[in-house]
């Protein structure tokens, strides 16, 4: 097949207020961004993704966005942008923007006269429903922040929905000029010359016209969080959400066509794969990627990958293209979860897999969640059910760069306290084992888990089998994952050791010998009678 550019691609999703501060407020910009191009060029990367930088009051860190068509000052400005796209495109690079189409915040002007009247005439630019005969909110459904998911409004009598924070009313999707308004925040950016979307929670953004209450959650757990007690049954994914996907897509397209560069629409879809899969749209055609996320909470074991990587691709349609994601900005990291041997592990198996991989920042450095006093959590999350471990604020800890101040010990001998983040006291920790784990000093470490991504992505771009080719799962033994990828000439095997204990792995034929092209933990490679022995936490690329 010949690849598009987002089938062939890495992605790199950023969080600019912690990747890069040039300014010495504490939290990052886009400046830094355009600083640290060099770090992901060099890494790797073929495409970036950079969460929110609208204007907005901070009520979710950007994800209230109070206009869609500026930069928020504390990353920069629209020239800076500008500049940094530019700065982007110029090393070969691509950009993916986040868009938040399913609420604004409650500061953007939409939404203020929206409340102002129940006659103005953008009253019905948002969700707005009478009290039930009780008094109460109209329905029982619940924000997935906790509690209710209707705030009253005091001045013009009713409720408005929100989906998440009372900050963010959601948009109503079933009113045309909403949906042509924010079409035209697209076109906004896609003339600016950015390559596609990240579209933020798309499966929230219609919700059931009669607004039913939601079902019970039989299988409920008060760890589970508020937002569980009931299952999202009218409050997302309803049928009308394809059409206006299709029209994304028919926009993005519309770019491609006139010569100016295929566009990309990128969706956050939790739902189950069955579900997942009508969002490629078929005939139709709607998303490019709906976003993966199974392998974030996959028991780590090989027969169970094994069973969800064969279904999920026994699932996609003729004409899907599949994506792997191990962590982004809402999930525990993936080296909190599996541990620094099996970190390496992850990393080989989500750049081998067939499809277009995500990486959030500082999983290359092996970042675990950084443990956040209570007297600096900033995650509304976290504020309003603490304790139940939800917050997201230890995965968004600032990148370390440095053990010093540019790279050396300060004047006073002791290393810069923000590890070349900011000059400034950054808004989030950093990780407590900065000093060591941070891109400067694992550059030079042959054996770091930054060197392994390095080498990773080497092989990928090398071996277009590894992104593009077929898979094929290969017999193992119960602990070990093993993959055959072939593409023209090129075949490959990867095979990868779950378990701490040596594992055995019987080699398909070949007309020639198994070559080792990479491997986790070792330079050398132990074949006996067509048997590969793999070590403990090991993960192999073979070529034949």
């Amino acid at each position: 097949m010949i690849a598009r550019w987002w089938q062939a691609a890495v992605i790199y999703q950023i969080y600019p207020r912690s990747f890069q501060d040039t300014n010495g407020d504490g939290i990052g910009d886009l400046a830094g961004i355009a600083q640290r191009l060099d770090y992901l060029a060099d890494l790797g990367m073929d495409t970036i993704w950079i969460s929110p930088i609208y204007p907005s009051p901070m009520a979710d860190f950007g994800y209230d966005v109070a206009d869609y068509c500026n930069v928020d000052p504390r990353f920069g400005t629209l020239a800076d942008f500008d500049d940094l796209l530019a700065q982007i495109h110029a090393r070969g690079l691509k950009l993916v923007l986040d868009f938040v189409p399913n609420h604004s915040s409650d500061h953007h002007p939409w939404f203020v006269e929206s409340r102002s009247s129940r006659d103005h005439p953008r009253r019905d630019w948002y969700i707005w429903r009478d009290p039930a005969p009780d008094g109460g909110p109209p329905n029982n459904w619940i924000s997935d922040f906790g509690g209710s998911a209707w705030e009253w409004d005091e001045p013009t009598g009713q409720y408005y929905y929100h989906a998440f924070l009372k900050e963010q009313p959601d948009l109503n999707w079933r009113n045309p000029a909403v949906q042509l308004a924010m079409y035209e925040v697209i076109r906004f950016w896609f003339d600016r010359g950015v390559d596609g979307f990240r579209i933020d929670v798309l499966w929230h953004m219609v919700k059931a016209a009669d607004f039913p209450d939601n079902p019970l959650n039989p299988a409920y757990r008060p760890e589970m969080g508020d937002m569980h007690r009931l299952l999202q049954l009218h409050s997302t994914d309803q049928p009308e959400i394809h059409a206006i996907a299709a029209e994304m897509r028919a926009i993005a397209d519309e770019y491609g066509t006139r010569g100016e560069g295929e566009r990309v629409l990128i969706g956050e879809i939790y739902l189950p794969v069955d579900r997942l899969m009508s969002y490629y749209g078929g005939e139709r055609r709607e998303l490019h990627l709906p976003f993966n996320f199974q392998l974030i909470d996959a028991p780590w074991q090989a027969p169970a990958l094994a069973r969800l990587i064969a279904d999920y691709e026994a699932a996609l349609p003729p004409d899907g293209w599949p994506n792997w994601v191990l962590g982004n900005h809402d999930r525990p990291r993936i080296a909190s979860k599996r541990g620094e041997a099996q970190s390496r592990i992850a990393a080989m198996l989500l750049l081998t897999l067939r499809g277009t991989p995500t990486l959030y920042y500082g999983d290359e450095l092996g970042l675990s969640d950084v443990q956040i006093p209570p007297a600096q959590v900033q995650d509304p999350r976290e504020l309003r059910e603490p304790g139940l471990g939800l917050g997201r604020d230890p995965v968004r800890t600032p990148m370390p760069w440095e053990a010093g101040v540019n790279g050396e010990a300060s004047v006073h001998g002791e290393a810069s306290a923000n590890a070349g983040f900011s000059t400034a006291s950054p808004w989030l920790p950093l990780n407590a084992d900065w000093p060591v784990r941070n891109v400067a000093v694992m550059a030079e470490d042959p054996a770091s888990l930054l060197t392994l991504y390095r080498r990773l992505l080497t092989v990928r771009r090398a071996h277009p089998a590894l992104a593009i080719g077929d898979f094929m799962l290969l017999d193992s033994e119960e602990d070990v994952l093993a993959y055959e990828r072939r593409h023209g000439a090129q075949r490959l095997v990867v095979a990868l050791n779950l378990s701490g204990q040596s594992q055995r792995l019987e080699l398909p034929e070949s007309p020639s010998d198994w070559r080792l092209l990479l491997s986790t933990s070792a330079e050398s490679l132990v074949i006996e009678n067509n048997v590969l022995l793999l070590r403990g936490d090991e993960g192999v690329i073979l070529a034949a």
